[in-house]
């Protein structure tokens, strides 16, 4: 490989870009929709923004700016710039954990590099933690969220195929249903995979699927989508087809269900920790349990009564 120029005083360096070691691009998410928009900018302003790694034996190790690599291939730009944070890739990882706040390193990203400096690098847990000023929490909830990935529903997400928020605050809580399992989520990823469809679709579609019939997950799996989403959209959506009472009720119980999601999703995050919080969501569970019995009762009497036709 050819020797690469002395970098300038700013640390900025203009290298090519066949030059590049994208090694590490699989730990960063797919954003189409971003990148585009970003394709767009890059095709007028040029790339403003240097791209970071580490230098290792005269190679460019690209830890950011991958978007822009890609952008600057399609563009048919040969050189880019580039900045390094010195020759060690486990020093380049950790500085990029602790830049995350500027580099806006999404769950999954933090995972997959967090899990790299564990099992590949041979750090523990605890010398994470001390490296990057975090907690031990912060790091084991990292760890065990890409474990529990299967290989299918780690490539569809990281790909950019299938939305991670949907994944992880509407797929995520279904694990704790008696009976699904990893094999199911593979199913409904797989079965919805580049479909394009909203979270708000995924998510009744998700209902459908795990908590349905089971004429409804075959429809899915059969690759019958647009019925499954008629079967969803069956029920009446016009605003005077009900009362106004029935109509609040019905969004009552919608954000119910959204807001039971948020908390299964949220519950476990290693932020909820502040003294303050602690106290008022003790007192505010300790109410929500003392009426579990009662809701759990009317909710069960709503749904027989509903159902007889």
């Amino acid at each position: 490989m050819q020797n690469l120029p002395e970098p300038v005083p700013s640390g900025v360096t203009d290298l090519e870009r066949a030059a590049l070691d994208l090694r590490y691009e699989g730990y960063r998410l797919r954003q189409p929709r971003r990148e585009a928009a970003l394709l767009a900018a890059i095709a007028r302003e040029g790339i403003r923004e240097p791209l970071v790694g580490v230098l290792r034996d005269t190679t460019p190790i690209l830890l950011d700016g991958f978007q822009r690599a890609r952008c600057a291939r399609t563009l048919h730009l040969h050189r880019v710039p580039f900045a390094s944070w010195g020759t060690d890739e486990v020093s380049g990882i950790l500085q990029l954990l602790r830049a995350e706040r500027q580099h806006t390193l999404k769950l999954l990203e933090q995972a997959r590099f967090v899990d790299e400096l564990h099992a590949q690098r041979g750090l523990s847990a605890a010398d994470i933690a001390r490296e990057l000023g975090r907690s031990p929490a912060w790091v084991t909830v990292r760890l065990g969220l890409l474990r529990e990935l299967s290989p299918l529903v780690r490539e569809a997400l990281f790909a950019g195929a299938f939305p991670v928020y949907a994944y992880l605050y509407t797929l995520r809580p279904f694990r704790r249903l008696k009976g699904v399992g990893a094999a199911d989520l593979d199913q409904f990823v797989g079965a919805l995979r580049a479909q394009r469809l909203s979270v708000r679709q995924i998510e009744g579609l998700a209902h459908g699927f795990f908590r349905g019939p089971p004429s409804f997950r075959q429809e899915l799996l059969a690759g019958h989508l647009t019925l499954a989403l008629r079967h969803l959209e069956a029920a009446p959506q016009d605003p005077d087809s009900g009362s106004d009472f029935e109509r609040v009720f019905l969004h009552d119980l919608e954000q119910t269900q959204k807001a039971m999601l948020r908390v299964i999703g949220k519950s476990e995050d290693p932020q909820l920790q502040s003294a303050a919080f602690r106290a008022q969501a003790n007192l505010l569970t300790a109410t929500l349990l003392h009426q579990t019995a009662a809701f759990l009762r009317t909710l069960r009497q709503l749904h027989d009564r509903t159902g007889q036709t």
